[in-house]
């Protein structure tokens, strides 16, 4: 099979591409003929990292059709279409290769309805803009603030918000991201370049303050967010940025009481929070309720390029089209 692979830490020079054995699935696995291979800043971030395995394919997300399956796993499941979610978490060899040996409750079944560039937005991005958005309890008639309202968690995050019943916020840094957060459903836009934030959601809430955070840059939002959390506020952090820049110190000093700050990440979820997540996921594909925000789309010998697209914040999800013309 091609394939994508580094053996050695470092930027998107270390990636290469060539010919590797086919994998082939063991007992509770399937192996899938990946289609699209899905990139998130956690990819590469693991790549800047030590080494885990001496050969590691890299990306989490993707799609693609069972080809095969391991003992235990139903041969019914041969065929299906689906999307994968943690391929490359505490695994060697994620979605960026022509086939992928999984674990069978992480290739989850792909509504008709979806095409396989949509199936691979979903893992990182959806299942963490869930957990963030529903984590702290129900949303409805509540008044969530999105921050990076046009990127990939914060796209799914805005339309989970409103599925939830809730009025939300959202912030960007452009009118074309700002026409992304609006599609996505957001009922206020706020420019934090050109805006007082901190007023702007005084003035929408009555000086009142919002009910939840969806948070993309810990620390440099900090300010507007202790200021904007409303008493029994609750803010889901999923982000830090990629500078240098380091979280505020404890205690957290927020202008309102009682407020819960929540760390999340979407591998360490716990089991019950990925159920839900692709229970409601998979709904809301299949009733046709959510979008996904594609971004550019590379061929698998251009894997090097997609990650220096997502490092360089490429808007959308970046994808390697690797079984698809």
């Amino acid at each position: 099979m091609r394939a994508a692979w580094y053996e050695e830490s470092g930027d998107a020079g270390v990636l290469r591409v060539g010919e590797m054995p086919d994998p082939e699935p063991g007992p509770g696995e399937v192996r899938v003929r990946v289609m699209v291979s899905g990139i998130n800043p956690s990819d590469w971030k693991m790549r800047a990292r030590a080494m885990r395995f001496p050969r590691i394919i890299p990306n989490q997300d993707g799609s693609g059709v069972i080809d095969s399956v391991g003992e235990g796993v139903p041969s019914s499941r041969i065929g299906e279409r689906v999307w994968l979610y943690e391929s490359n978490f505490g695994r060697p060899f994620g979605t960026a290769a022509e086939f992928t040996v999984q674990p069978a409750h992480h290739a989850v079944p792909l509504p008709e309805n979806a095409s396989f560039a949509d199936g691979a937005c979903l893992g990182v991005p959806a299942m963490t803009a869930h957990r963030s958005v529903f984590a702290d309890g129900p949303v409805t008639d509540r008044t969530v603030l999105v921050t990076g309202g046009a990127g990939a968690v914060g796209n799914y995050a805005i339309q989970m918000a409103k599925i939830g019943g809730a009025r939300v916020f959202a912030t960007i840094s452009s009118d074309e991201k700002a026409r992304i957060a609006r599609d996505a459903g957001a009922d206020e836009i706020i420019n934090y370049r050109n805006e007082d934030v901190t007023g702007r959601i005084n003035e929408l809430t009555g000086d009142r303050g919002v009910d939840r955070i969806v948070e993309v840059e810990f620390p440099a939002n900090f300010e507007v967010s202790r200021k904007a959390l409303a008493d029994n506020g609750a803010m889901a952090v999923y982000g830090f940025g990629d500078g240098d820049a380091q979280p505020p110190g404890v205690p957290f000093r927020f202008r309102r009481s009682n407020i819960n700050v929540r760390f999340v990440m979407v591998y360490t979820m716990p089991p019950e929070a990925k159920r839900a997540a692709i229970e409601h996921i998979t709904q809301w594909i299949s009733n046709g309720t959510i979008t996904h925000l594609h971004g550019p789309h590379f061929t698998l010998e251009q894997a090097a390029d997609a990650s220096r697209a997502v490092e360089s914040h490429a808007i959308g999800t970046v994808m390697l089209d690797v079984g698809v013309e």
